[in-house]
C-alpha cells in the first residue's frame, strides 16, 4: 500500500524547534518524525511512499534520499506554492487506495486493523479517531451508531452536539474519493475533501487508543519525549494487555446531584480532571462504567443521555483531560412507575453491581482485569469490581469497606498510585 504523507508545511506554531528545519525533521529521541513515521510503518510491512514537500523540502530529501538506506522506496512530489494538505493529490497518479498521513505525527498504529475496519464498512474514506487531549484546536466529528461521520468542526462544540472524537490526521483513501472533488490550487483535505464525501456518507471513524500525537507544540514534543522513554507507545497497541481504572460517573467524577437528566446539571468534583490526567500519564485507559436509569424511568432517551455524556467531556476538555470510553446501562428491573419506558424495564447483564459493562469493556480494549482499577463512591461499586476481578477502590468520605481501598477524593487515589508505581 502507498502512503502519502504531507510534510510541505510551515511550522508556525514551532518555530523555535524549527526556524531552520520543516517540521517534520524535528528531532524527536534522537530521530526526525517523519523517521518514527517510516519506520513505524515499516514494521508493518509499509515499503511505498511519496512524500509531498515544500518548506525546506531539500532538507527532506537529502536526509531520506530514495529510501534504500531505510529499506523502504520513496518518491517525492516538490510543490513550488503552497498547495494544502490535498492540493497535491490531484497532481499525482494514485492508487485505488492508499493511506495519507499528516508529516507531525508520532504513532504506533496496527495498519492492518484499521484497514479492516475500512474495507468492512466499505468506505471510501477512514478516519483514524481519538478522543483528544487538546479538542479546542483539534478537528472533531461527530458519529452515527455505526461509525459513520456525520459531521466535523473545528474544535469541540460548546453546543451538547458533538463528543470529544478527534481526528488524528490519518486517514485510508480510495481514489475514488476524489473523482466528484473540482480541484483548486490550495485545498484543504478537511473542508474540500473529507466533508463532500461525509455528505454522500461515505467518510467513517475508526476509533482507536493506540499512540497517535500531534507534534505541533513544544509542550507536546516534551510529552511525547517521555511517553517514548517510558514505552507508552508500544504498551498501547492493541494487542498489548491493557490496564484500565474505571470510574463510576456521579459522585466519583461529577457532583452527585440525584438522578441527572440534563446537561445543566453536569458538575465537575475539583480535582477529577487532574486525576485522570495522571492515570493517563501512568498508562491506564479510563472509562466511565455507570448506571443510568433515568433512561428506563423515561426522565431522558439515550440520545439525550449521549448529550450530557458529551458535556462531561466537554467539562473534562477544559482542563485537557478525556475519557477514552463510556458503558452505561439504561435499565432498572422495577416497574409501575409513571412515565417509565417499558422497554428498559428488564433484569439485564450490566446494571451494577454485575459486572456486564466491564466485562464488555475488557472485550472491547483488550484489558487485563487483573491489573485494573474499579473506583467508585458506592458499595455497589466495590462490588462490581468484585464480581468483575478487577481491585476495587471506594472514593467516600463517609462509607468505608474492608473489601477496597478507600480514599476521600479521585485524586487522593490518583496520587497514591502514582507514588506506588514510581
Amino acid at each position: 500500500m502507498l502512503t502519502v504523507i504531507v510534510a510541505g508545511g510551515f511550522g508556525k506554531r514551532i518555530k523555535e524547534y524549527c526556524s531552520e528545519l520543516p517540521k517534520p525533521m524535528i528531532n524527536i529521541c534522537g530521530k526526525p518524525i517523519l523517521q518514527w513515521q517510516i519506520e513505524s510503518l515499516k514494521a508493518q510491512g509499509v515499503t511505498d511512499y511519496l512524500i509531498i514537500v515544500g518548506y525546506y523540502s531539500e532538507i527532506i530529501m537529502a536526509h531520506f534520499g530514495d529510501g534504500s538506506r531505510f529499506g523502504v522506496h520513496i518518491d517525492y512530489y516538490v510543490e513550488q506554492e503552497p498547495m494544502g494538505t490535498a492540493g497535491a493529490l490531484f497532481k499525482i497518479e494514485l492508487p485505488n487506495e492508499f493511506l495519507y498521513v499528516n508529516g507531525d505525527l508520532i504513532f504506533d498504529f496496527t495498519l492492518k486493523d484499521m484497514l479492516t475496519f475500512h474495507r468492512k464498512k466499505e468506505a471510501e474514506i477512514t478516519l483514524f479517531t481519538h478522543p483528544s487531549s487538546h479538542p479546542f484546536d483539534s478537528m472533531i466529528v461527530n458519529t452515527d451508531s455505526f461509525d459513520k461521520v456525520l459531521s466535523m468542526q473545528k474544535g469541540i462544540a460548546a453546543e451538547k452536539t458533538f463528543s470529544n472524537l478527534g481526528n488524528a490526521g490519518i486517514c485510508v483513501i480510495k481514489k475514488k474519493a476524489l473523482a466528484n472533488i473540482n480541484p483548486k490550487a490550495f485545498m484543504s483535505l478537511d473542508e474540500d475533501v473529507i466533508i463532500p464525501n461525509m455528505e454522500r456518507g461515505k467518510v467513517f471513524s475508526y476509533l482507536c487508543t493506540e499512540y497517535v500525537k500531534d507534534a505541533g507544540t513544544p509542550e507536546r514534543i516534551a510529552q511525547i519525549q517521555e511517553e517514548i522513554k517510558s514505552r507508552l507507545p508500544e504498551q498501547k497497541k492493541n494487542t498489548y494487555p491493557k490496564k484500565a481504572i474505571f470510574l463510576d460517573r456521579d459522585g466519583t467524577v461529577n457532583r452527585y446531584k440525584g438522578y441527572i437528566s440534563s446537561p445543566e446539571q453536569v458538575e465537575l468534583i475539583p480535582g477529577a480532571a487532574t486525576a485522570i490526567n495522571t492515570f493517563h500519564r501512568l498508562g491506564y485507559l479510563v472509562i466511565i462504567i455507570t448506571n443510568q436509569p433515568v433512561v428506563a424511568r423515561g426522565d431522558c432517551s439515550e440520545e439525550e443521555l449521549e448529550g450530557i455524556h458529551n458535556h462531561l467531556q466537554l467539562l473534562l476538555a477544559k482542563e485537557s483531560a478525556y475519557i477514552d470510553d463510556i458503558f452505561y446501562c439504561p435499565h432498572h428491573p422495577d416497574s409501575g412507575f409513571e412515565g417509565e419506558n417499558k422497554a428498559y424495564k428488564i433484569d439485564c447483564d450490566c446494571r451494577k453491581p454485575k459486572p456486564g459493562m466491564i466485562l464488555n469493556a475488557a472485550s472491547k480494549w483488550n484489558i487485563d482485569l487483573n491489573q485494573s482499577f474499579m473506583a467508585g463512591d458506592s458499595e455497589r461499586d466495590v462490588q462490581t469490581a468484585m464480581n468483575a476481578g478487577c481491585r476495587p477502590v471506594l472514593i467516600s468520605e463517609k462509607e468505608k469497606n474492608d473489601n477496597s481501598v478507600h480514599y476521600f477524593t479521585l485524586i487522593e487515589f490518583a496520587k497514591a498510585l502514582e507514588k506506588d508505581e514510581k
